[in-house]
């Protein structure tokens, strides 16, 4: 039986110390200082006696070195770029083999091949548009509200949304639903036909919980100073209590209760501007 025997590692006996490099390496050193220290002088005396040579030379050195960074930027760039583009050529390849079974090639803006009948068809050339004749001019038209619901099965962002539904079908202008967080008591603001900017305040309220008079003094704070309102409208599935009217009535404030609500609603009463029109 033999034992593998691994040489052992030679001792520092090899590292003599050479006296002739040394001396050779620090004659070296003091001529590379020498030269260094030549240099310098000179520097300093051309730049004493020509700066204008030190100034060239100096944006020389720095313009060569911008350049050669540019370059290894735009060099660096250009690699990215390379790597980018192949490794998205190498995941569009993948998707499309993980979908159809190969890569997509498309004519014609829709992809040939078997996965073709796949494609959905082309909304615009399934659906007829009809052409405006040339000569009548093409107006927007407005949003006609359908049936109303009724209000006890709205929230009130629903019955600010039926209210607004009406001044709509009423041919309001500009109708928007604003109310919410922060509103300052408007709710719904619209312009009439004739150019008033109406600002309604809506209140769903159940038949036992009537409008009191902080509700309408709160309303009346903002509706003209802040909402700039010509007409001023709080609209409630209620009523109003004594004390509210009195307020509303010495502000200027259209009151619109349950029943005159309905009748808006039905056609069969007037709206809250005309109301505000038919008011001393």
């Amino acid at each position: 039986m033999t034992i593998p025997i691994r040489p052992g590692r030679r001792g520092r006996d090899d590292r003599r110390f050479d006296l002739r490099a040394t001396a050779l390496f620090f004659l070296l050193l003091a001529v590379a200082l020498c030269v260094l220290g030549f240099v310098v002088r000179t520097a300093a005396a051309a730049a004493r006696h020509r700066p204008s040579w030190v100034v060239a030379l100096v944006m020389l050195g720095v313009a060569v070195a911008l350049l050669s960074r540019s370059r290894w930027r735009r060099w660096s760039a250009a690699r990215g770029a390379r790597r980018a583009a192949r490794a998205l050529e190498e995941a569009a390849a993948e998707a499309a083999d993980s979908l159809g079974g190969g890569p997509a090639v498309f004519e014609g803006g829709r992809p040939a091949g078997p996965s073709a009948g796949n494609v959905l068809p082309d909304v615009a050339a399934t659906v007829p548009v009809a052409a405006a004749p040339p000569d009548e001019e093409i107006t927007e038209p407005l949003v006609v509200p359908g049936p109303l619901a009724d209000y006890a099965e709205l929230d009130p962002d629903g019955f600010e949304q039926a209210v607004a539904e009406l001044c709509v079908r009423d041919d309001c202008r500009s109708v928007e639903v604003v109310g919410g967080a922060g509103d300052l008591g408007a709710d719904v603001i619209a312009h009439t036909a004739d150019g008033l900017r109406v600002v309604i305040q809506c209140k769903l309220y159940g038949e036992a919980h009537k409008v009191g008079s902080q509700d309408m003094q709160r309303f009346g704070g903002t509706c003209f100073t802040i909402h700039e309102a010509d007409v001023a409208a709080l609209v409630t599935t209620s009523d109003f209590t004594a004390p509210a009217l009195e307020y509303a009535a010495e502000c200027g404030i259209v009151c619109v209760d349950g029943r005159d609500l309905e009748a808006w609603r039905q056609g069969t009463g007037p709206s809250p501007w005309q109301l505000a029109r038919a008011e001393p």
